[in-house]
Order: structure tokens, then C-alpha cells, then sequence
């Protein structure tokens, strides 16, 4: 086990660095983050803040001087990073975990190799493997062509409906490697946040239920209302993929639940967004989780002592008709069972996460309106 008062340094300074600064502060712990943005809210509280590039070698040589062990809130560092750090002190995940991860089409060759269940799909390096699909389209249009890599909250993806708007995104896309994805029928879509030790305990977090709204995550809904051999049968997936993975740390498998049916989607090597309730709902949020899993603490109880509906706030929220002005904060932390987390970034961007609120509720019934009624008091409609 490594003790508290130890550096522990965290690769990336978003808000997922930051509340994983704030959990290890809790225990004790210091954190070094590096990340190239002065302004970065992990940065901005962590005990050392490097600011540099993900490969710098002096601020590298840094962090493996002065850290005990090391972890990342984001798939995208370079995993010759994550190598040439774990050369020197522990380091989770792993760079093989990472690099198949942040790679789409590595990432479902190896679901689907492994036997996990997953939709159709095609890889495509060039405009040549588009053209292999001509014979056999309808197995694979609708679809969305992803690129393969730094793809996020709805970036790098398009919606294409046969093989000539398939060729027109991928001329779009520069030619870079891709992912066709064919749509499927859509029941919803729910993730398992679970973490995982060195010594191969594993734990899952209760299901949650995820709601999207222009490619980036809306409203997450815990307990998901889903039967329970799906809840079931996601948990026990997202064991088996991490326990093939080799994976030490906490990671996120989304599903599509097609027809009754689980389909992995992606993995994130890290917390997720839709694990953002543990921070309220939990007797230990996916943060803490990951600084035990990194240090070698026993994992903590993943049980939600209350139903939650966590919402995301976007830069949106601050912008109206081209104008910036503070959102509504008093009208909704008057709601009972309401909490709000900012994140402290220094600009709203539309589309950029700024924060989130959940709602705890005794049940998903007396949660989802309350929160739903918040959401809309910042300005928020549905589409």
C-alpha cells in the first residue's frame, strides 16, 4: 500500500482530475497534475500543477521523481507516456489498457474477438474499405462513421445513410481511420462504472440509465429502469472485459439495450460522466474508488443509499441570445435533495461541461420530475 501523505500524480487537469484531487486530498493524499492549460480546474487546486505537454520530458522526468503512482482522468494522453512513466512507479491503467481504448476500431476488434456482444460495424483505415461494403450496404446503412481516434461528445462523428454519404463524411474526416457503426434498434442505453485492484477485486457501482441530447450526455437516471438480468448481465460483462483487459483502476462500459438485448458501445479507461452520482448518492464516489484502487486501499461499498438523477450543465446554460450572464443558482438549490458541482472552468463554451447537479430521491419516480423541473428552470428544454 502506498501512504498518505505520498504524491500521487494525475495525468490531465478537466473536471475528473479535479474531483480526483479533491477525493485524494480526503485521504490524505497530495496530487502533482500536468496539464498544458495554466487555467485547468484539476490544476488549479492540486498541490503541483506541471504545466506542460503530455509528452514533455522534463516535466515527465518530473512526476516520475516526485509521484508515488500515477493515473489519468482522459483515454487520449499518449500511451508512450503511461510507458515510459510506468518504467519508474506504478501506473493505472495500464498503457495497453489505454491504448486500445482510445482507439475505436482496436477497441471493437477486440470485443468482438473476446467474444463480447456487439453491433455491426466496419473498420475503415481508407476510402478503399469503404468500397468493400458496396456489395453488402444494407448490412450495414443507417450507420454513423466515428473516427478512431479523439472523438468525443459527439466530435469526429457523422450520421450516413448509404455508402455515398458514407464517402462524403470520410472525405470530411481528411481520410482518417474510422469506424462504421450501423445503427440498431434502441431500447436505451446504460453504463456499468466499476473498479478494479491488483489483486483482481472487482466491484460495480448500481447501473445507471443514460439519456443524450446532441451527442453528449443529458440526464443519467440510478437505479436504471431496466429488468434485472439486464442489470445483471451488464455488471457481470463489465467484469469479464476489465478482468480480460488485465485493467487496474475504475473504468466505464457503455451498452446499447437493443430489442432486449446488451450491446457494448465503448470503454472509457477512467471515471464517467454518468458515474458522477456516486459523488452524491454512494458511501464512496468513483473518485475515491480510484485513488484506493491506484494506492492499493481496499475498495469501498459501491451501494447507493438513494435513487439519483444526475444532470450535466453545459456552457448553454451561461449563454443566451449571444449573451453571458449567471444562471438561476437560487431557484434550483431551493429543490430538496438538489446538489450543484462546478467544475471552476473560466469560460463558457456551448457544448462545454461546466458542471451538474443531482437529485436524490427515495425512488427514481420521486427524483427524475424534480430534476427534470431544475433543468428547466436554467433554461433548458427539451428537444
Amino acid at each position: 500500500m502506498i501512504a498518505p501523505p505520498a504524491m500521487l500524480g494525475m495525468l490531465g487537469g478537466g473536471q475528473l482530475g479535479r474531483f480526483f484531487v479533491m477525493a485524494a486530498h480526503e485521504l490524505g493524499y497530495r496530487v502533482m497534475v500536468l496539464d498544458p492549460d495554466q487555467a485547468s480546474p484539476a490544476g488549479r487546486i492540486a498541490d503541483v500543477h506541471l504545466q506542460a505537454q503530455y509528452d514533455d520530458a522534463v516535466a515527465l522526468q518530473k512526476m516520475a521523481a516526485e509521484c508515488a503512482a500515477v493515473t489519468t482522468e482522459f483515454e487520449n494522453v499518449p500511451a508512450q507516456t503511461l510507458s515510459f512513466l510506468s518504467q519508474h512507479l506504478p501506473v493505472s491503467p495500464a498503457a495497453e489498457c489505454v491504448a486500445i481504448a482510445q482507439h475505436r476500431s482496436r477497441e471493437k476488434t477486440f470485443l468482438r474477438d473476446q467474444g463480447f456482444p456487439v453491433g455491426p460495424f466496419a473498420v475503415i483505415d481508407s476510402a478503399a474499405d469503404l468500397e468493400v461494403l458496396a456489395k453488402e450496404a444494407q448490412a450495414y446503412f443507417p450507420a454513423v462513421l466515428k473516427v478512431a481516434r479523439f472523438g468525443y461528445d459527439g466530435k469526429g462523428q457523422a450520421r450516413v445513410a448509404n455508402l455515398d454519404e458514407a464517402r462524403a463524411a470520410l472525405a470530411a474526416f481528411k481520410g482518417e481511420a474510422c469506424v462504421l457503426e450501423k445503427f440498431v434498434t434502441l431500447d436505451c442505453e446504460v453504463s456499468v462504472v466499476l473498479a478494479r485492484a491488483q489483486d483482481g477485486q472487482a466491484k460495480c457501482f448500481p447501473l445507471s440509465e443514460n439519456q443524450h441530447r446532441r451527442g453528449i450526455l443529458d440526464v443519467s437516471i440510478v437505479p436504471a429502469r431496466v429488468a434485472e438480468p439486464v442489470r445483471e448481465e451488464a455488471e457481470q460483462l463489465a467484469l469479464e472485459i476489465a478482468r480480460k483487459l488485465g485493467y487496474v483502476g475504475v473504468m466505464a462500459v457503455e451498452f446499447f439495450v437493443s430489442e432486449g438485448r446488451l450491446l457494448v458501445n465503448e470503454i472509457a479507461p477512467r471515471p464517467h460522466n454518468s458515474g458522477h452520482y456516486t459523488l452524491d448518492a454512494c458511501l464512496v464516489s468513483q473518485f475515491e474508488q480510484q485513488v484506493r484502487a491506484l494506492v492499493g486501499l481496499p475498495l469501498g461499498d459501491t451501494r447507493a443509499h438513494s435513487a439519483a438523477v444526475m444532470v450535466n450543465l453545459l456552457g448553454d446554460v451561461w449563454l443566451h441570445e449571444d449573451v453571458s450572464r449567471e444562471p438561476r443558482w437560487p431557484e434550483i438549490l431551493a429543490v430538496p435533495g438538489l446538489k450543484l458541482h462546478l467544475y471552476g472552468k473560466h469560460e463558457a463554451r456551448v457544448g462545454r461541461k461546466m458542471g451538474h447537479f443531482t437529485v436524490l430521491g427515495r425512488e427514481v419516480g420521486e427524483a427524475l420530475p424534480a430534476a427534470l423541473a431544475a433543468r428547466a428552470a436554467l433554461g433548458v428544454a427539451d428537444d
